[in-house]
C-alpha cells in the first residue's frame, strides 16, 4: 500500500515541488519515498512495505530498458500467474514485486491488461519514448485516484491534499460539490469539492498525450441472475469462492490482522482469514452502540486475541478536525470517526488489516433491499400513494412520515443511496449561495438506465455499487486507514466474488417471507448468510442472523449534551456559515434536536461535517488540537 503524485513538468523547480507533494502523503508510505523527473513529467511515490519488503520494491519502478516508469497504489492478488505468463514471453524480472507486473503486463498487453488483473490498484505509467501517461484505477474504486488541469499542467495523485503544493494550483471552492453533498452526504460528482479537481471513476483509466485527456471504462457489473442451482449449491459456490479471494487477500510479507463487529459481514472475513489478531471499537456500555462484547465472545470462539477500545465523547470530537483534513472532501458519515479510531489501534499490532467492506452491495445486505419486497400498503393505487406522498413530505421527518413519502415515489425517485439528508427542496431553501448543481435525479438516471430492465433490489445493488460503496464506505476505508499507515483490505471486493453475486436470484440475495422460516429468520444477504453460518462456530450462529448496525455512533445523543450543542452552534453561527446558509434555519435545526422535537441529528452533522472541513482547507484552522 501506497501512495503517488505527479504532473507534466512545465516548472523550474519541479524537483522540489515534487518533494513537497510526496510530504503530504508521507502517512500513505512511510517505509520508502522515491523521484523521478525529467523534461516533460514529474513522479513522486510514498512507500509502505508489504510484498517484498526489501529495497527492491522501492518506487518509481523501471522498465528493464528504462522506457517505462511507474509509480503504483495497492496489491495485484494474482501477479504471480500474470509473471509467469509474462516469463513464458521472454520478460526479465529484478523483483517479486506486483509492481513490476503492471510494467510488463502494460508493455505486452496495453490497456487490456486490465482485464486481466485481480486485486485493488491505482497506478500510472509514464512511457518516455511516446510521452504518454496511462493511467488505471481499479474495478471498484478500492483505491483512489484523483487528477487536475491548470494552467497548462494535469496533476494527478492519491489525494487532493498535495495538489496544494503544486504553483499552478488554484484553491477554488466547488458550490455544486456542496449543494449535491447536502443531500448525498459524500461528494457525488466526478468534480471534487475543489474545483476543477477531478475523481477518476472506477473501473476507468485515463490517457494523457499531447495536452489531451481521454477516458474510458473497462469493466462493469453485469447482474444476470440465474434459475440453476439450488440455493444449497449456491451457499457452497459462495463459500468456495471467498475462501478463494481470503487467501489471496492474505498474501503479504507482514502479519494480517482483521477487523470484527457483531456484523455477520467481518465476523466472516475474521473466521475464514483465520488471522491471530482481531481488532473492535466501541461506545460506553450500551450494546446499541458497543459491540466489543459480541466481537471478544466470536474471538474467543474462534480462538483468537482481540484488541479493543472505548472510545471517550472528548477524543471522538477532538478529531474531527484531523479526520476532514484525511479525507480531502467533507464526508458526513458518522462511522468514519469510529472507523479511524479502529484502524489506529489495529496499526499498532499489524501493517495490514482484513475488513468485511463491500457484502451488503455485491450480496444485497442492506436493510433497505427488503423495501421491494412490499407491505399491504403497496397494494393502494399508485396515484393515492403519491398524493399521500405529497402531502407527508410537508410534515417533520419521522419514521412514519418517512415511509408515507417513500411509498409515494418510484424507487427512481426516492432512492439516491444508503443516505438521503436534505431533498433538493430543502437545500435550496437553506442554501444563501447560487450553484448549478444537478437535481440528485439527474446523476442517478445514468446507473438506473443500465439496468432498467432489471428487478428494484437489484437496480438498489447497482446504483449503491456505483456511488455509495464508492464515494462514502471505500473512501473513509481508504483515508482512515492510510491516515495510521495501515494497509486495509476488501476480499469480498473481488471480481471473482463480484462475478458469483451477479448470478444469484434476487430472492436468494433478499428473500421473501415464504422462503424464510423460524430457524433460518434471514431476509438480506440471504443466501451469504447461509455461507457464513456454515464456516463459523456453532456458538456464534446469532451472529449470522444479526440485523445490519454497521459502525453505531451515538451523535443523536451528543447533539443534545450542552458541551457539543454548544459547539455546533459556534459553527452554524460563524461568518463562513453565513457565507453559505440561512443560519437561522441551521439553528432551528439544531434547537429543535435538542428539545427533542425532532431527529435531527444526521442533517446537522452533514452542515457540521462540511464547516469543519472548510475550516481547515480555506481557513488554514489547525488540526492539532481538535476542535
Amino acid at each position: 500500500m501506497c501512495g503517488f503524485v505527479g504532473f507534466t513538468n512545465q516548472i523550474d523547480d519541479a524537483n522540489q515541488v515534487i518533494e513537497n507533494m510526496m510530504e503530504e502523503i508521507r502517512h500513505r508510505g512511510p517505509d520508502a519515498g522515491g523521484k523521478y523527473v525529467d523534461e516533460d513529467v514529474a513522479l513522486g511515490h510514498r512507500r509502505l512495505s508489504i510484498i517484498d519488503i526489501s529495497e527492491q520494491g522501492n518506487q518509481p519502478m523501471y522498465s528493464e530498458d528504462g522506457s517505462l516508469v511507474l509509480v503504483f497504489n495497492g496489491e495485484i492478488y494474482n501477479y504471480k500467474q500474470i509473471r509467469k505468463e509474462l516469463k513464458e514471453l521472454g520478460y526479465h524480472f529484478r523483483t517479486k514485486t506486483d509492481s513490476e507486473v503492471l510494467l510488463y503486463g502494460y508493455l505486452e498487453y496495453g490497456a487490456d491488461l486490465l482485464e486481466k488483473l485481480r486485486g485493488m490498484f491505482a497506478f500510472v505509467i509514464w512511457d518516455k519514448e511516446t510521452k504518454t501517461l496511462f493511467g488505471a484505477r481499479d474495478f471498484f474504486g478500492i483505491k483512489p485516484l484523483y487528477y487536475a488541469l491548470m494552467d497548462d499542467t494535469f496533476m494527478f495523485g492519491s489525494e487532493i491534499k498535495a495538489f496544494l503544493q503544486h504553483p499552478a494550483f488554484i484553491k477554488e471552492l466547488n458550490p455544486d460539490a456542496l449543494e449535491e453533498y447536502l443531500t448525498f452526504q459524500y461528494s457525488a460528482m466526478d468534480e471534487t469539492f475543489f474545483k476543477n479537481v477531478y475523481k477518476l471513476p472506477p473501473a476507468h483509466y485515463f490517457i494523457y498525450h499531447d495536452q489531451q485527456l481521454e477516458i474510458k471504462r473497462y469493466w462493469d457489473v453485469e447482474f444476470e441472475p440465474a434459475e440453476e442451482p439450488s440455493l444449497d449449491e449456491w451457499v457452497k459456490e459462495i463459500s468456495d469462492v471467498f475462501h478463494d479471494s481470503v487467501k489471496a487477500h492474505k498474501i503479504a510479507d507482514v502479519e494480517v490482522g482483521s477487523f470484527l463487529s457483531s456484523g455477520v459481514d467481518s465476523s466472516y472475513v475474521a473466521a475464514v482469514a483465520n488471522v491471530d489478531k482481531t481488532f473492535t471499537v466501541g461506545f460506553g456500555d450500551d450494546e446499541k452502540y458497543n459491540e466489543i462484547g459480541w466481537a471478544k465472545g466470536f474471538s474467543k470462539a474462534i480462538k483468537k486475541k482481540n484488541y479493543s477500545k472505548v472510545i471517550q465523547p472528548e477524543e471522538y470530537w477532538g478529531e474531527l478536525k484531523h479526520i476532514q483534513y484525511q479525507m480531502d472532501e467533507p464526508l458526513a458519515d458518522p462511522a468514519a470517526i469510529a472507523l479511524f479510531f479502529v484502524c489506529q489501534l489495529a496499526s499498532k499490532q499489524v501493517k495490514v488489516v482484513l475488513s468485511g467492506e463491500g457484502a451488503d452491495e455485491i450480496f444485497g445486505g442492506y436493510n433497505i433491499y427488503s423495501e421491494p419486497n412490499g407491505t399491504a400498503y403497496d397494494k393502494l393505487p399508485r396515484g393515492l400513494r403519491r398524493g399521500i406522498g405529497s402531502v407527508a413530505e410537508k410534515f417533520h421527518s419521522g419514521k412514519g412520515v418517512n415511509f408515507l413519502v417513500r411509498k409515494g415515489k418510484d424507487l427512481e425517485e426516492r432512492f439516491i443511496g444508503n443516505a438521503y439528508m436534505f431533498t433538493p427542496e430543502e437545500r435550496k431553501k437553506l442554501l444563501k449561495i447560487e450553484t448549478n448543481a444537478p437535481d440528485p435525479q439527474e446523476i442517478t438516471a445514468p446507473y438506473y438506465e443500465r439496468v432498467e430492465d432489471m428487478d428494484d433490489v437489484t437496480k438498489m445493488q447497482y446504483l449503491d455499487l456505483h456511488m455509495w460503496m464508492a464515494g462514502d464506505i471505500l473512501l473513509k476505508a481508504d483515508k482512515m486507514s492510510m491516515a495510521h499507515s495501515l494497509e486495509l483490505r476488501v476480499p469480498f471486493l473481488d471480481k471473482e466474488v463480484m462475478y458469483l453475486a451477479e448470478q444469484i436470484p434476487t430472492r436468494y440475495r433478499v428473500t421473501r417471507d415464504e422462503i424464510t422460516d423460524k430457524d433460518t429468520p434471514y431476509i438480506t444477504k440471504y443466501a451469504m448468510r447461509l455461507a457464513a453460518k456454515k464456516d463459523t462456530p456453532k456458538e456464534t450462529e446469532k451472529t449470522a442472523a444479526k440485523k445490519k448496525l454497521g459502525f453505531p455512533v451515538p451523535i443523536r445523543v451528543w447533539l443534545k449534551e450542552d458541551v457539543y450543542y454548544r459547539i455546533v452552534k459556534k459553527y452554524f453561527t460563524s461568518e463562513t456559515a453565513e457565507q453559505f446558509f440561512h443560519t437561522d434555519q441551521l439553528m432551528q435545526l439544531l434547537d429543535e434536536h435538542k428539545e427533542g422535537k425532532a431527529d435531527n441529528s444526521r442533517k446537522i452533522w452533514t452542515v457540521f461535517m462540511f464547516l469543519i472541513w472548510y475550516a481547515v482547507y480555506f481557513e488554514s484552522e489547525s488540526i492539532a488540537f481538535g476542535i
